[in-house]
């Protein structure tokens, strides 16, 4: 086992071989969407991230489905099922089977099986003072899915953030692997602030991270302003809060620990390769990609947010 429990690390890593190891994660959840089609997409998209983020290459994944056809027509599994595969297809992986569970409350997700060479594998651990952080996705899902479920988003905003969150890591993870990258990590449930503390938790090391570098999906400070704010913010915040340094207003914290669904990939490495790195990611398209901070030897095992 060279990554398992005891390592908290974003998927597990056993290693088969010198030269091959499997990486395996698995993820499911209730709708964040209101069509069931996009929907699988996202849940696919989400479960292949942490395969993504650890450099790895997902080969074969497994649906978990929770559905009642008592309560719901069976179109709408049907759906679900589609928008998954859809994007297994996408990314390259098989589908080898699953298993489904009678259940009044839909939810949907993988288990994912993944590649990888043991020497190569990007743990989430292992950041250096002075590298640069980038982070390739904008944030704010958990709010604009709040928003959502309130029926107050408008559709661009639904549009735009449904999009991102069907969007893959994998040309963001392929482009990484070109470059000596120390950590990294995907931005999912934890909030921007929750993943990037992962980064130096039980290290000596702090991060400074500048609010204003970081790109948020359209709208999302006006829906927080109007209390439309899920409530693993607020655990978020009350768990890990107390490891920030800050001077901003509560709305930006709001943000920051905000929950994401599918986020992107953040990712440590020096600030000559950041450079380069954000450079190719938007030349092939990755438009969020950008710095959005550093790792400093002060404060140790905190984040400054500036």
């Amino acid at each position: 086992m060279i990554l398992g429990l005891k390592d908290r690390d974003d998927a597990g890593v056993y290693k088969l071989r010198d030269d091959l190891a499997v990486v395996e994660h698995l993820d499911f959840f209730t709708p964040i969407v209101d069509d069931p089609y996009d929907f699988g997409q996202v849940a696919a998209a989400n479960a292949l991230s942490d395969i993504y983020a650890k450099g790895g290459r997902p080969i074969t994944a497994m649906n978990i489905v929770c559905f009642s056809g008592e309560k719901m027509d069976i179109w709408v599994l049907g759906e679900i099922l589609r928008g998954g595969l859809n994007k297994l297809t996408e990314a390259g992986v098989a589908l080898v089977g699953g298993h489904s569970v009678d259940d009044p409350e839909i939810k949907y997700g993988l288990a994912v099986t993944g590649l990888i060479h043991p020497k190569k594998i990007i743990k989430k651990k292992g950041a250096k003072a002075g590298d640069a952080l980038v982070l390739t996705k904008a944030i704010g899902t958990g709010v604009i899915n709040t928003a959502m479920k309130a029926g107050v988003a408008d559709k661009r905003t639904v549009a735009i953030t449904t999009r991102q969150m069907k969007t893959l890591n994998r040309k963001a993870s392929e482009i990484m692997l070109d470059f000596k990258v120390h950590a990294a990590t995907d931005v999912t449930g934890f909030g921007l602030l929750g993943h990037a503390y992962g980064l130096i938790e039980d290290s000596s090391l702090g991060l400074v991270i500048d609010f204003s570098k970081i790109p948020l999906l359209p709208n999302v400070g006006k829906y927080v302003r109007e209390g439309l704010v899920p409530g693993g913010t607020y655990r978020n915040r009350d768990f890990r809060l107390s490891s920030v340094e800050t001077k901003l207003p509560e709305e930006a914290m709001l943000i920051l620990f905000d929950p994401q669904t599918s986020g992107g990939l953040l990712i440590a490495l020096s600030k000559r390769d950041a450079e380069k790195l954000v450079r190719r990611m938007r030349e092939e398209g990755i438009k969020g990609a950008v710095i959005i901070g550093e790792v400093v030897r002060e404060p140790k095992g905190k984040i400054r947010v500036i």
